[in-house]
């Protein structure tokens, strides 16, 4: 049985469609956004369930001992300029947080005609990282901005 070369090129043809509709079909099916649109209780179930084998496998507890033990050998120096750099760090977000909180917690005061207490203005992150960089500026010194954060103990 002799094919023709229309035969031939019909046949690629057909098989480059069965090709491009198959990866079609495998992207849609591996689209997660997609599939978490569509099932969202299903999604949410899972997630809820991997966070809680997470929590209970102390990985952040062995990821930490094995992160103090790989920089024992780090000079003191070094380590206290670290450790003043992290303290800055969660203090100015903690501020930022702190912040956005209490403006959204005044939008839906004012939404629902309740008395706000004019602390937070609610307009948006680029007011609330104006005073979350207020804290202390030197690295030789503690982060006591009015915020209440203190500083992060080394561990030796």
């Amino acid at each position: 049985m002799a094919e023709t070369t229309a035969d031939v090129r019909r046949d690629i043809e057909l098989t480059r469609n069965r090709i491009s509709d198959t990866l079609s079909e495998l992207e849609n099916k591996m689209n997660v956004a997609q599939l978490v649109k569509e099932n969202p209780w299903p999604a949410l179930a899972l997630a809820l369930g991997a966070g809680v084998l997470l929590s209970g496998s102390s990985a952040d507890v062995k990821s930490a001992a094995v992160t103090v033990a790989a920089t024992k050998g780090a000079s003191s120096r070094l380590g206290s300029v670290l450790d003043e750099l992290v303290s800055q760090v969660v203090s100015s977000f903690h501020g930022v947080v702190e912040q956005r909180i209490e403006g959204l917690a005044n939008d839906v005061k004012r939404a629902i005609g309740a008395p706000t207490d004019g602390r937070g203005t609610g307009s948006g992150f680029a007011s609330s990282m104006g005073g979350a960089a207020s804290g202390s500026s030197s690295m030789g010194g503690s982060t006591g901005g009015s915020d209440g954060a203190t500083s992060i103990p080394r561990a030796d």
